[in-house]
């Protein structure tokens, strides 16, 4: 219990850190700013797997999977690219919902982070359902399983663009409990105006974004559940992901028409990770094989978009 309350207490340090201090005037994130900060989330959450190996070495944690150092570590780095992963989808609908509402850059940043203090909020209250769920009723894995499958199957088939934000039913349903100014202002979510309670554009994309993020851990949660069903293991790399998520928006924002080809590896990584589920109770997939799996597959995913991308220019 000690480590959970050191980790959650990190995660919320660094969250006011980051607002408060580093963040706390409003500016445009430029490329090597995000390149900074996506080299030190990405590096926390590798020595992070160092805490994983000594938790369950030295029994700082409860273990009723009797996992051991270091398959732990495994499944910790195996669910951490899950999300990483399944992010990437994430990043192109936050990118198209601030286009939507034409959300200056300096103030998309500060979007982001309530977007992931809420995230971080809904997704332990997601994986502690889940995990219960599964430890409660085995069969529940099935569902699971076959829900990925056919996300991915829906992924593959479908060819449609997303739509756009402001036909959305989310968008319509907060103009009917607020009216929504046309403009920004400012940094702020809500306005006065002769007496009027306005929400801004920057709080619609803050609430859409938020129940995207939900949609979107409807899928990677379960895709780690397949990985392992220990709780921390779950959050930690879950949580360490997403936080990462918001320095790799600004990272790779501009260059999103050149990962093509990403989407068919998500589709081979859903689709694989519903398989183990279904054959979790028959046979025993190792976690060396899910890992490479996850990596081959971003690894293809990443080389065809930078080839078969320059030859569709040249062409």
């Amino acid at each position: 219990m000690t480590l959970w309350i050191i980790f959650i207490a990190v995660i919320i340090i660094a969250l006011i850190i980051d607002l408060g201090i580093f963040n706390k005037s409003p500016h445009e994130i430029k490329t090597k700013e995000a390149a900074m900060w996506s080299i030190v989330w990405v590096s926390v959450a590798a020595l992070f797997s160092g805490i994983i190996y000594l938790a369950f070495q030295k029994g700082w944690i409860n273990n009723p999977t009797k996992l051991t150092p270091p398959n732990a570590v495994i499944k910790y780095v195996t669910g951490y690219l899950i999300e990483l992963s399944l992010s990437v989808d994430n990043i192109f609908i936050i990118a198209l919902i601030f286009t939507s509402f034409n959300i200056p850059k300096k103030y998309q940043h500060e979007v982001l982070f309530y977007g992931v203090l809420g995230a971080v909020i809904f997704r332990a209250v997601m994986i502690i359902f889940g995990v219960a769920l599964i430890n409660k009723f085995s069969w529940i894995i099935y569902v699971f399983g076959v829900f990925l499958i056919l996300t991915a199957i829906k992924m593959l088939i479908s060819h449609n663009k997303p739509s756009n934000p402001r036909d959305s039913k989310i968008y319509k349903w907060i103009k009917k409990v607020y009216p929504v100014t046309k403009a920004v202002y400012n940094d702020k979510f809500f306005i006065r105006k002769k007496g009027i309670k306005f929400a801004t554009p920057l709080f619609v994309a803050l609430i859409i974004i938020e129940l995207t993020d939900i949609f979107f851990a409807i899928d990677s949660i379960p895709a780690i559940l397949a990985i392992t069903t220990d709780p921390f293991i779950v959050f930690s790399s879950n949580i360490l992901a997403v936080m990462g998520l918001r320095s790799m928006f600004f990272l790779i924002a501009g260059m999103l028409d050149k990962f093509t080809y990403i989407s068919y590896s998500l589709i081979v990584i859903l689709a694989f990770v519903g398989v183990k589920m279904l054959l979790s109770h028959h046979v025993e997939i190792p976690d060396w094989l899910s890992l490479g799996v996850i990596v081959l597959s971003l690894a293809c995913g990443m080389l065809a978009s930078k080839y078969l991308h320059k030859e569709a220019e040249a062409s």
